[in-house]
């Protein structure tokens, strides 16, 4: 028996007035002149985010906006999950879940709403470890059935989609791969990375050149991830324990990661950067969403193996460049899209772009 509990955020005014004296005595290190996002988070651009936080930013502005759409917890194989579930006013709406990666959160999914809710029932949790569910992470498989439970069990849908990119698309591989009577089509951002494992004469051109592009990202761009995988812990005080510190983690990653050209506030704006920002501050949830990484590093997951589900895959410019040959060696390809814009927070980024094109090819799938 599930008990549905109806959900409002509502934080606390001493946590907001604590944000503000932490933010009036940051401590801020040196940094070469004009060096820019070269060595990291850029520390001109980081001081004037912090200075809007603590003069221009309205937490409770932003608070009333995520109210606006309907959220609950349940509490499902002992952790309490949040989630928003948005019903359509169309009788024939089908059930889609959202899911979300990192560093980002359910607020990923909020401009997308409006141009989804026509044709579809929307279910949009924080993940396990984030935000406002128990701050328990859990591994891809062990999300799908929380969510499978979720979608079945508890909102009553016995067949769903499910969208989802980063950790998001992991999920979305396990719910498929767990739940194929359940799960009619999923749409992924992403489909998984070469990991240097493969047998390359086996390999594309093109696959090829994917792997020797990872490779050479992970060289450059992946410390966070073998930091979140092999010692969460290690970072978590600081981050933890310094908003400012905080912010630098999570912005470097939508400057670098968004739309190649422009500057980061050419992709987002500061309120957009700061909500997300305050939504893992506000819950204390850095630390539990970086030790997903540990807890999915250590496990054989149904996420690994290939999809035979229809899927339909958008590649964003600002995301890793994956060939249709290799998504086709991941899950079962029935629209595959080369995206003009965007990246890896699309749906947040160029959300009716995003919106479209899942649209577009959950249609394609319906009533097969």
């Amino acid at each position: 028996m599930f008990t549905v509990k109806p959900f409002k955020i509502d934080v606390k005014q001493t946590v907001l007035d604590d944000l503000q004296a932490r933010l009036r005595q940051t401590r801020w290190p040196d940094a070469p002149e004009n060096i820019g996002w070269k060595y990291g988070t850029d520390p001109v651009f980081l001081q004037s985010l912090v200075k809007y936080w603590q003069s221009g930013y309205d937490w409770r502005k932003q608070e009333a906006a995520l109210n606006k759409y309907p959220q609950f917890t349940v509490e499902i194989d002992g952790l309490t999950i949040h989630f928003q579930h948005i019903k359509s006013k169309n009788p024939d709406a089908k059930p889609l879940l959202l899911l979300h990666g990192w560093p980002d959160c359910f607020y990923r999914y909020q401009k997308v709403i409006p141009f989804l809710t026509n044709d579809y029932d929307l279910v949009i949790p924080s993940l396990p470890g984030f935000g406002f569910s128990s701050h328990v992470p859990v591994t891809d498989d062990g999300s799908a059935r929380i969510f499978a439970s979720l979608m079945n069990d508890v909102l009553g849908y016995k067949t769903f989609y499910a969208a989802g990119g980063d950790m998001g698309m992991g999920i979305a591989k396990s719910l498929a791969n767990i739940y194929p009577q359940q799960v009619l089509a999923i749409h992924l951002s992403d489909v998984g990375y070469p990991t240097g494992m493969e047998d390359w004469s086996t390999m594309s051109k093109a696959e090829q050149e994917f792997g020797q592009f990872i490779q050479g990202w992970w060289y450059q761009e992946g410390a966070y991830a073998m930091l979140h995988a092999t010692k969460p812990q290690t970072q978590a005080y600081g981050l933890n324990d310094s908003p400012a510190g905080l912010a630098s983690w999570i912005v470097e990653k939508f400057n670098s990661w968004s739309t190649p050209g422009g500057t980061i506030e050419d992709h987002f704006t500061k309120d957009e950067l700061l909500t997300n920002i305050m939504i893992y501050w506000v819950t204390q949830t850095i630390n539990s969403s970086m030790r997903a990484y540990a807890i999915d590093n250590a496990a054989e997951l149904a996420s690994s193996k290939k999809v035979n589900t229809p899927t339909g895959v958008a590649v964003f410019p600002g995301d890793a460049p994956t060939p249709k040959e290799w998504a086709e060696r991941k899950v079962n390809v029935k629209r595959f899209t080369k995206m003009e814009k965007g990246g890896h927070f699309a749906a947040l980024e160029v959300p009716e772009l995003w919106a479209n094109e899942v649209n577009t090819f959950f249609k394609s799938q319906a009533g097969k």
